[in-house]
């Protein structure tokens, strides 16, 4: 291997100018080593041409395709096995270049025993980037630390139909809350020095009906205002490292085929240097689901040619097809060397050029330790949306109850309870605590957990992690209580139901727990290939909630999901709603804290409750006509949209000023913002806008700046926030993206309550939106 030393960009060259043909397509292909009858992606068993290991890397390697990620085994014998891969590959190859490993990173590293946090809608319910950020620079500590070099996350596709199966898997319905919490978690694990992977580029989540790889009908519009947008801020504001091509087509083209997405907006407009890869069995897909393709050579030209530079997971066509066509003059191989070159900065960038791999593996690494835990409990707190309260909670805890961010320990022996027995000894209320989802510790986890993915094919094996159940939560939190299951989570069987009644009305109050079962391709409710033409809860759930109700002892229902269900009947009729989107290893924990009082909620929706299956798809970020109105006979609103949550204690807001801008300028806002009742709480600051006239139609509501505020009982403070007017860029007629000058109405509040308002002007002439245009929202927090 010669220009060992060369400097950066010669040593690529040198490299390639080396390389043949066959070392070149292997650096652009993975290998992987799965175990037969495990799907964990779209068509696996019929697609892979995964060989032995040998043979496979004969002539080197791009990738290692999820070591960790696919088996239950230690990570310290997983190491070793890696160790001695890269090894030989080093040692037995003719250029000696290891290979980089990737895994799921979208919850934790998905690893046996690895930290599982909460799901990507609990990060936007939770409206806190930084912590978001944080939790990102642990899970890239971890994969560093363990020979990991790319981690395939954040998912950046915008809620636009709940029915998605992978709707648990996006943060929100909103573009712009999307890019500062994804852009967070980029920054995150990019800072521990490993790669992030933004995911799905670009229009997976607008599919027909909300089916999972359903075509994708979209205006330009609409692409580039409402689903391209938190890709362009990880690009250009978090500088993220790699992107991974969606398996939709829009408009008849398939992304992993449209050279104007994969090379003309994410290189020539955005500014990306990185590397593109495919999602799994993506480029075989051109030929064997989109059939653009007449053979997997053809397949493999279009996606080289369009900029997806490597092929996961395994080689299906950049290898053999894509050598054949080379050969024969159908393909150019200055494509393959502009995608080897790429995947060669790449290694080199993370020091995979220099590193041999003589040294040992390492042993003993921490996957789960306290700021693991610390980490998840706070997103889970943070996370947690109290949607209704009649002033059932808090529901109060005994005083000699575990401190905050206690481990369960042991449950209290609810046999051993009469049925009337007071269940703390201290005013607390009689407990029963019924429902699906109570008593899983799965319910936890959403489809891409390790948990969900891998160990449910495999009944028996220790989850290896400490994860009570809602139910081990409340005892410990509250006292002993009464229980029953009362129906599954899927499934018709209500032969439970005279137990949970039973239960209930021997209860004060009832606490009824339901949700979803993450899986994936049918295999659960929620999770890839799981998308639903209902919305009602699964299975006889909400017969089960209204068996109880029937009793009349009031019910606290908790929601589990990964997706809104339409519950604005629970609402209505139940005294408190809680909704946990797939919370994590300490979810269970952070519920029984928002139930007893422990943790004041303060999660916003990051997704509005839909008003039912008929009304989707549907989302706050809509024009007029697409509101309530007298030409319809249909309301659009929903029973709670976007932003919405309550709180144990009041807030209130005065003061807000907002100055006027250029539309190259930035809009001052700043607001007073005071907890006005008796107990501390966080206050999610949220600011809309709306622009009054423009050239084509703009949103009723548009989130422009948010900023998560702690305050004491009874203190004020002011919050400022500098918006970039490109916030409030649109493609316009000529479709170029770009702010336009005219009155502008700015609130504080909800996309539907306004608490606080104004109005603003930008002046000047229209500007377009460039790559330099300042995105990023500034905040400051000052005390009154």
């Amino acid at each position: 291997m010669t220009a060992v030393h060369a400097p950066a960009g010669a040593r690529v060259a040198a490299l390639l100018a080396e390389m043949t043909l066959e070392e070149k397509l292997a650096q652009i292909t993975g290998f992987w080593e799965d175990e037969k009858g495990d799907v964990v992606a779209p068509l696996q068993g019929e697609v892979s041409v995964t060989g032995g290991l040998e043979e496979a890397t004969r002539h080197g390697i791009g990738h290692f395709t999820r070591i960790y990620g696919t088996t239950p085994v230690e990570a310290d014998a997983r190491a070793r096995v890696l160790w001695e891969r890269q090894r030989d590959l080093v040692a037995r190859t003719r250029l000696g270049i290891p290979a980089l490993v990737h895994e799921e990173i979208l919850t934790g590293l998905s690893a046996w025993k690895a930290a599982t946090y909460p799901g990507p809608l609990t990060w936007g319910a939770a409206f806190d980037p930084e912590l978001v950020t944080r939790m990102g620079a642990l899970i890239g500590g971890d994969c560093r630390a363990l020979g990991i070099h790319q981690g395939l996350a954040p998912v950046l596709d915008v809620v636009r139909d709940p029915r998605w199966g992978r709707v648990e898997e996006c943060i929100g319905e909103d573009p712009y809350l999307v890019g500062e919490i994804g852009t967070s978690y980029v920054e995150g694990v990019q800072s521990a020095g490993v790669h992030a992977t933004l995911k799905h580029f670009v229009g997976y989540s607008a599919s027909t009906a909300g089916r999972n790889f359903g075509p994708v009908s979209v205006g330009p519009r609409e692409l580039r205002d409402v689903l391209m947008v938190p890709f362009e801020m990880a690009v250009i504001d978090g500088g993220v490292r790699s992107v991974m091509h969606a398996y939709t087509e829009i408009d008849g083209v398939p992304t992993a085929a449209d050279g104007s997405l994969l090379t003309g907006v994410l290189r020539d407009e955005w500014g990306f240097d990185g590397v593109v890869v495919a999602d799994y069995f993506g480029v075989a897909f051109l030929h064997l689901l989109h059939g653009i393709a007449g053979d997997l050579s053809e397949a493999a030209a279009l996606a080289l040619s369009a900029g997806v530079d490597v092929e996961l997971p395994t080689g299906d066509a950049y290898l053999a097809p894509l050598a054949a066509a080379v050969r024969d003059g159908r393909v150019p191989e200055a494509l393959v060397d502009r995608a080897v070159a790429r995947i060669l900065a790449q290694k080199e960038e993370l020091g995979l050029l220099d590193e041999d791999f003589s040294g040992e593996p390492p042993t003993g690494v921490d996957l789960d330790g306290p700021e693991h835990r610390e980490v998840a409990r706070l997103l889970a707190e943070r996370g947690i949306v109290l949607l209704a309260n009649d002033g059932t909670l808090p529901l109060g805890r005994p005083a000699d109850a575990a401190p905050e961010g206690a481990p369960a320990g042991p449950a209290p022996d609810d046999a051993a309870v009469p049925p009337a027995a007071s269940s703390g000894g201290t005013g607390a209320p009689r407990l029963a605590v019924i429902g699906p989802n109570a008593d899983r510790y799965q319910a936890m986890f959403g489809c891409y957990s390790f948990a969900n993915h891998v160990l449910d094919k495999r009944p028996g094996t220790e989850l290896g992690l400490d994860v009570p159940t809602v139910l081990d939560a409340i005892r410990h939190e509250l006292g002993p209580v009464l229980t029953a299951r009362g129906c599954d989570v899927q499934g018709e069987d209500r032969s439970g139901f005279a137990e949970a009644e039973s239960a209930a009305r021997a209860a004060d109050v009832a606490v009824v727990v339901v949700g979803d079962q993450a899986g994936l391709f049918g295999r659960g409710t929620s999770g890839e290939g799981c998308d639903t033409d209902s919305l009602e809860l699964p299975g006889v759930q909400r017969e089960l909630v209204e068996a109880v109700l029937a009793t009349g002892t009031p019910v606290v229902l908790v929601c589990v999901t990964g997706r809104p269900y339409a519950i604005g009947w629970a609402l209505e009729r139940c005294a408190a709603v809680v909704q946990a989107f797939f919370p994590g290893e300490e979810g269970a924990r952070a519920i029984a804290g928002v139930l007893s009082g422990r943790v004041n909620p303060s999660g916003r929706l990051p997704v509005s409750l839909p008003r039912g299956t008929g009304a989707q798809p549907a989302g706050y970020l809509h024009p007029r006509l697409g509101d309530d109105s007298d030409v319809t006979n249909l309301s659009s609103v929903p029973p709670m949209t976007f932003g919405e949550g309550l709180s144990y204690t009041t807030f209130a807001y005065d003061a807000l000023s907002v100055s006027d801008a250029p539309t190259d300028g930035v809009l001052e806002v700043a607001v007073t913002v005071a907890n006005t009742g008796d107990r501390p709480g966080d206050e999610v600051v949220q600011v809309y806008a709306h622009q009054r006239r423009a050239s084509v139609t703009r949103p009723v509501a548009q989130l422009i700046g948010f900023a998560r505020v702690p305050l004491e009982a009874g203190e004020s403070r002011r919050v400022t926030l500098a918006v970039p007017a490109a916030r409030l860029a649109f493609t316009g007629r000529d479709l170029v993206r770009g702010v336009e000058p005219g009155e502008v109405e700015v609130w504080v509040g909800t996309p539907r309550r306004r608490e606080v308002e104004t109005v603003a002007a930008l002046t000047g002439s229209r500007c377009p939106v460039t790559r330099a245009s300042r995105r990023r929202v500034e905040v400051t927090v000052d005390g009154v």
